[in-house]
């Protein structure tokens, strides 16, 4: 399962968002940095409405929604890629994660100690980043030192390696991320057995007060984030409470809607992010619907039908004929699986089809 990597300076909201992702009360929120020390884990849902559509069409009670991994990973300071507030264990952490959800605090609380004792989401997310640039710089000349001996030799392999962290040692050295680096196909394969912090697909979650997330969008410190990160990172800002999450990780659903709806809000901000995050990764969803149960599945964008069936099971790929696919738009507004096959909208795809989000499967195979 691909994990999401929640990253931020101390006191911003992380463990608070990351008790409210995972509906748990896993990780200790305290007002002090370095709270969370040992990353805490936790399996998530992806939120998708149109698993319940499905639901009512195959008449069963039973939906099992796609899931991703939240890892609540201790709060970075300045200095961390020398050491600094324990920096080197806590950047481990990140290099373990597929993806970054970077928390920015948006809001101005005297009872909240904020590390550099003023409220300023930019000059933040500056200073993390300046961290896991540094600790990718460290990282890639380190690479290059081992390899160099190899591809002396004229070794292929090492040669190739070179040739990719060479692309990568300037732009960090001006302070870039290694993501703002272009790399052909063959160059990004290489490029991930490198595990580079600032390589890795980032989205950022806009801590508000709960007083603050109706008019979220007019926020100035929301702005400044949202401008900031679509210029200079081309990254998504999404806006989150972490305290009204977590306070709705004791409600039921009903209650819960009811509590954002006094709030002027139509969904949670930890939805949106969830979904953010799972499309960062580069996950997709198909859906198996029957009697039995309504299924989302996860696949990653581009992968062709066999390697979708394999997800279910490694039979299936391996025996993989065909795939009986209907359209969700299509099976919706038909209205039943009977309506939709008599008007044709179902058809047999093979072994190059490519899946798309959505698609409602049944697969054909033989072992």
């Amino acid at each position: 399962m691909l994990k999401a990597g929640i990253v931020g300076l101390p006191n911003v909201g992380k463990s608070t968002l990351f008790n409210a992702v995972t509906r748990t009360r896993k990780a200790e929120a305290a007002n002090y940095p370095f709270c969370t020390i040992d990353p805490n884990v936790g399996v998530v849902t992806v939120p998708d409405e149109r698993m319940y559509v499905l639901q009512k069409i195959a008449k069963t009670n039973v939906v099992i929604p796609a899931a991703i991994e939240f890892v609540d990973i201790a709060g970075l300071v300045k200095g961390a890629s020398a050491g600094e507030g324990l920096g080197n264990k806590f950047l481990t952490h990140i290099r373990e994660v597929d993806a970054i959800v970077q928390v920015v605090r948006c809001f101005e609380d005297a009872d909240i100690h904020h590390v550099t004792g003023t409220v300023d989401p930019v000059r933040d997310i500056e200073i993390i980043n300046t961290e896991l640039v540094l600790a990718d710089l460290e990282s890639v000349k380190k690479r290059r030192e081992k390899v160099a001996k190899d591809a002396k030799r004229g070794d292929k392999v090492a040669i190739a390696e070179d040739a990719v962290l060479a692309k990568f040692e300037p732009v960090l050295d001006s302070g870039k991320l290694a993501l703002s680096v272009q790399l052909t196909p063959e160059e990004r394969v290489i490029s991930r057995t490198f595990w580079l912090l600032t390589d890795k697909p980032t989205i950022f979650a806009c801590n508000v007060k709960e007083s603050d997330l109706a008019t979220a969008e007019t926020n100035a410190y929301v702005q400044k984030v949202r401008d900031y990160t679509k210029t200079h990172l081309a990254c998504e800002a999404v806006v989150i409470s972490a305290q009204i999450e977590s306070d709705l990780t004791d409600l039921t659903p009903e209650e819960a809607k009811a509590f954002l709806k006094e709030l002027g809000v139509d969904e949670s901000g930890v939805g949106a992010l969830i979904r953010g995050t799972y499309h960062l990764l580069g996950l997709r969803t198909y859906f198996t619907a029957g009697e039995k149960e309504v299924r989302a599945w996860t696949i990653h964008a581009g992968d062709t039908a066999p390697q979708a069936a394999g997800v279910i099971h490694s039979d299936f790929e391996r025996g993989f004929i065909k795939a009986e696919t209907v359209a969700y738009n299509d099976l919706v507004n038909c209205g039943s699986v009977a309506i939709a096959r008599e008007k044709g909208l179902y058809r047999m795809e093979g072994k190059e089809y490519v899946v798309k989000d959505g698609d409602v499967l049944l697969f054909k195979f033989n072992v």
